[in-house]
């Protein structure tokens, strides 16, 4: 989820506050253009992500929502589509620990109409309800997608929540003797429709949309392709678990919700006691942390202590992450596969609970997480992987957004040298206007820094297909830094089809020390630039991929 980053464009538009006709079509330029949306450039696809922007900033409180009449007066609220109190409050977040719990002050409010008239609930509250009601059953507080799809996000309070837990049990046990898993999830949504009154389509075509939203909460994560409580939120997930409606007035409910809607933590006593919950689950995994320096005497200093906790957390928990991905190497191929692709999903054909997807409207953010994943893959860095980024995480370890400007991409350090990698899901003449300018400076700048250790430093441009004028740039690779300094840079672009092909080759041939043969592969390339010009030398690359991994 890209939120912070379209609210941060939107605060310092013109828009704010007036994100209404035209402007719809112009924030949604700026949201292009910010590589935050892909818009097709269809006629009537000109305005509906900006639209679709803003109905989240209002639902998260993030903007003034509009007030119907039936409910008061807009006045009595705030000026339509100005940034809330509580929208600058979530501006100012500046971890994603912090973002996330913005993120769960909003969720938690009652806001989601019940039909019938019967009052509001909150969908991350009534599952959590029955996750750990799944939990006191079963043991764990797992659920998964076809579970969460058929008796998760289609059902409210106005359902017994025993009877919607036997409901998932019952179909737990069933599908675990099924011999053809996606068979069986057919029929149960045919047979789950029969008594659900809205389109069977919504059991399937929203859960994933959904599971992402209660996963930003920060309090559940994901199993699979389904959902479990976070272990370092489980004291919590009791105190916001809740299966009762509310018939607050929505005025009363957009108030709270723009000016930031309590949480348990914001009481003393709760506060003392997430913290040294906290301090619990880092013994626990053995995690070192020390806070002998930190005021823990108000309610804000606990709550920062133990956001501070949860950073550390997370940041040995991608240590461990790191570790595992050699095992990985054939799912990261996978979503090499699928971004070539522009995006979607690899399912098993067996079971649909079991699967890889990558967000269609999210492939500039993964593209560069598979390649971060890749090099962690690779081995041998010197650097901590949360160093090597710019991109930032969720707790699943899934990219939130792309990196920002002003850096490269992804730094990765080793004994004797440094590759800089960058990439791009530009394509076509806009690819050299857009990259080659800031991929130089940016190679240029490491060059400088790096260099003052005499540690050589190699750049590795990496797109889904490369434009010959690109190829062309990084081909003469000038650069020109500080007092006219001239620098003749190392970097050899790659299409991510080339680089897979690598990557595959590295992996199957159990290859030790493979992020040499890259550097030996960007070497090899880059001693035969001058002798041809920029299409042959796209050939050579091609062929030398074969050449120099393979050998």
């Amino acid at each position: 989820m890209r939120i912070w980053e379209g609210l941060k464009l939107f605060a310092e538009s013109p828009f704010n506050g007036n994100l209404r006709g035209d402007n719809e079509e112009r924030f949604q330029t700026l949201l292009n253009h910010a590589g935050l949306v892909n818009s097709t450039g269809a006629a009537e696809d000109t305005s509906s992500y900006a639209r679709k922007w803003r109905l989240m900033f209002g639902r998260f409180g993030f903007i003034y929502p509009q007030v119907k009449k039936k409910d008061g007066n807009q006045e009595d609220l705030g000026p339509l589509d100005l940034i809330t109190p509580f929208g600058e409050t979530f501006l100012k977040a500046d971890t994603y620990p912090a973002q996330q719990e913005c993120f769960l002050r909003s969720l938690s409010l009652e806001q989601t109409k019940v039909s019938g008239n019967l009052g509001f609930f909150s969908p991350l509250r009534w599952i959590l309800a029955m996750m750990l009601e799944l939990e006191k059953r079963t043991g764990t507080s797992e659920i998964s997608r076809i579970e969460f799809s058929l008796w998760g996000h289609t059902t409210d309070p106005s359902y017994d929540i025993d009877d919607v837990v036997d409901h998932i049990i019952d179909l737990r046990e069933r599908r675990k003797k099924a011999t053809a898993k996606r068979r069986f999830d057919a029929e149960e949504i045919k047979k789950r429709g029969q008594d659900y009154s809205k389109k069977s389509d919504n059991f399937t075509d929203y859960s994933d949309m959904n599971m992402r939203y209660l996963r930003i909460s920060g309090i559940v994560q994901r199993k699979g392709r389904g959902l479990i409580i976070v272990p370092a939120k489980h004291f919590l997930a009791e105190k916001l678990a809740k299966t009762t409606l509310s018939r607050r007035p929505v005025m009363d409910v957009y108030k709270e919700l723009c000016h930031g809607a309590s949480l348990p933590m914001d009481d003393l006593g709760t506060a003392k006691a997430l913290l040294l919950d906290t301090e619990a689950q880092l013994k626990k995994n053995h995690v070192y942390y020390d806070l002998s320096d930190r005021p823990v005497s108000t309610v804000p200093e606990i709550n920062a202590a133990r956001l501070y906790l949860e950073e550390l957390w997370q940041k040995t928990d991608e240590t461990i992450y790191a570790a595992k991905q050699p095992e990985q190497w054939q799912e990261i191929s996978d979503y090499m596969t699928l971004l070539i692709k522009g995006g979607g999903k690899k399912i098993d054909d067996s079971d649909e609970d079991k699967g890889i997807e990558v967000p269609k409207d999210e492939t500039p953010a993964y593209l560069e997480w598979v390649l971060w994943r890749a090099a962690l893959a690779f081995g041998n860095l010197v650097n901590h992987p949360s160093d090597m980024r710019g991109f930032r995480l969720d707790s699943d370890f899934l990219p939130v957004s792309a990196a920002g400007g002003g850096r490269g991409d992804l730094y990765c350090e080793y004994d004797k040298f440094t590759i800089l990698t960058e990439v791009t899901m530009s394509r076509g003449s806009r690819q050299e206007s857009m990259e080659g300018e800031p991929v130089r400076r940016h190679v240029s700048d490491a060059v400088l820094k790096y260099g003052k250790n005499n540690i050589p430093v190699y750049g590795l441009f990496i797109a889904i297909k490369i434009d010959t004028n690109t190829a062309e740039t990084f081909r003469h690779g000038i650069w020109y830094a500080k007092d006219d300094v001239k620098q003749r840079l190392d970097i050899l672009p790659l299409t991510l089809a080339q680089f897979q092909k690598c990557f595959i080759a590295l992996f199957q041939s159990n290859e030790t020390a493979k992020h040499e043969k890259i550097k030996e592969l960007i070497e090899t390339c880059e001693a035969q630039r001058d002798l041809m010009e920029a299409p042959a030398w796209k050939k050579y690359i091609e062929q030398a991929v074969g050449k120099t991994i393979l050998k």
